[in-house]
């Protein structure tokens, strides 16, 4: 028997006791879980086809560990810009094992999913007084004018983000910080970002030296020279 079940929004081809990679699952290592959107079932000359799931239909599985993927390498490139961005990207996936195919009388397993989701009904209230008091918050922090920092070769919205909640907002700031200081704040960002010219960069902008700055950006090779 074999069945095409949608897991974590992709279609897999699934058979009892069968090893599957899929998009990363919220369920803890070692415990079970099921899948109610079965597509097809097909069990010898048998096919039974849903319309589009099947009712009463259920794939039961167990998460035996959460792992990443291998990298994928994402490089960007801008004709006569000197820009060049190389990332890598590692998707996270659970590798699950099938246990069961079930064609139908899995209809309680989809009432006692309704009940445990009724909790969270109450949960926007909450979520709804964060996000009043987080406008607040942010109106404390943004009391100066701020530079665009994406100016700086090299510094993407990430990275800018990232330096203005550090408390880095102008190109003066930038141009007083110290480049292994730089790359301190964003570590956490992907990529490998070179930050020995940022400093200087903002200086020249902080000075309104733009044609200068423009005339350099234009050898750098995303931030590096």
């Amino acid at each position: 028997m074999y069945a095409i079940v949608e897991i974590a929004g992709h279609q897999f081809k699934v058979e009892k006791d069968q090893k599957v990679f899929v998009n990363r699952l919220q369920t803890e290592e070692g415990k079970k879980v099921s899948f109610d959107n079965v597509l097809l079932i097909g069990d010898g000359d048998k096919v039974t086809v849903g319309a589009p799931a099947i009712g009463g239909a259920q794939v039961s599985a167990k998460v035996l560990k959460h792992l990443k993927g291998d990298k994928v390498i994402v490089f960007k490139k801008k004709r006569r810009k000197g820009y060049r961005v190389k990332n890598g990207h590692r998707q996270s996936l659970s590798e699950i094992v099938i246990e069961s195919i079930v064609s139908s009388g899995a209809k309680p397993a989809k009432k006692a999913e309704a009940k445990k989701a009724e909790p969270k009904k109450a949960e926007p209230k909450a979520k709804e007084t964060v996000k009043a008091t987080a406008p607040k918050a942010a109106a404390k922090k943004s009391t100066g004018k701020a530079d665009d920092l994406k100016k700086v070769e090299g510094i993407g919205p990430k990275i800018a983000s990232t330096l203005v909640e550090a408390g880095i907002t102008t190109f003066a700031d930038l141009a007083k910080t110290k480049p292994e200081a730089i790359a301190e704040i964003i570590s956490g960002v992907r990529g490998n970002h070179v930050t020995d010219t940022w400093p200087a960069q903002a200086k020249l902008a902080a000075e309104g030296k733009w044609d200068e700055l423009k005339k350099w950006q234009d050898e750098l090779d995303g931030g590096k020279a």
